[in-house]
């Protein structure tokens, strides 16, 4: 961390959770439903119909119908319904001081998410953090085969902000987040609210989780006086 002086944060998780108002499972369960009333129910498997995640319907359906209208109407749903969430987004613990102690140190930041980036920007704006991050914000593209783990929302940022992947740090806390960051070749900080999100980062592999903000806050003011 001392290190770095570019910083790739992912978005729902490390800077707030994006869904603590407004239920990942609930939307998920919508855009199903949505499929179904299209008489499309049979493009998602029985596991995909019942999955907690939106991103994972929204992957199925583009498997098999990869830049179709239908992706591109999922796709814009899904992007309204996050919009929704962050309204009521929780932000993460010492994660607003985190980016502006980082910003103000002189290293640059962006968000690499598979979420909406228009999603991002609103949340970003409403917490007064849009200047830490303006302009790299690199998020969900209607080509969804470019989603984490594929390192293409990394690679983007590095290469926008002239970075050499030995020079930046990605926070994330999912295995897709790790699996991008090592192939993009950046080095990785997981970051767990809880004990099952740092079990399934250990086990993907993960060195070094913090299952808090404020250390790496701490580390931070420290490294740069």
């Amino acid at each position: 961390m001392g290190r770095a002086r570019y910083v790739l944060f992912d978005f729902d998780g490390p800077i707030c959770r994006l869904f603590a108002g407004h239920k990942a499972e609930r939307v998920a369960a919508d855009l199903v439903d949505w499929l179904a009333g299209q008489g499309l129910r049979g493009l998602l498997s029985a596991t995909e119909r019942a999955s907690l995640d939106p991103h994972v319907v929204l992957r199925a359906v583009d498997r098999g119908h990869p830049g179709s209208d239908l992706v591109a109407e999922l796709e814009e749903r899904l992007t309204q319904e996050e919009s929704r969430a962050a309204a009521s987004a929780r932000p993460t613990a010492w994660a607003d001081p985190l980016i502006r102690t980082w910003s103000a140190v002189g290293v640059r930041l962006a968000v690499t998410t598979n979420n909406s980036p228009r999603v991002v920007r609103e949340y970003l704006e409403g917490r007064g953090l849009t200047d830490c991050f303006a302009p790299h914000v690199y998020g969900r593209t209607r080509e969804l085969r470019l989603l984490k783990p594929d390192p293409h929302c990394l690679i983007r940022a590095l290469n926008a902000m002239g970075a050499a992947p030995s020079a930046a740090l990605m926070i994330g806390d999912t295995p897709s987040d790790l699996l991008a960051a090592r192939k993009a070749g950046v080095p990785f900080l997981g970051y767990a609210r809880n004990d099952h999100k740092r079990q399934v980062l250990s086990e993907a592999g993960a060195d070094l989780v913090v299952d808090s903000l404020e250390g790496v806050l701490r580390l931070v003011g420290t490294t740069n006086r």
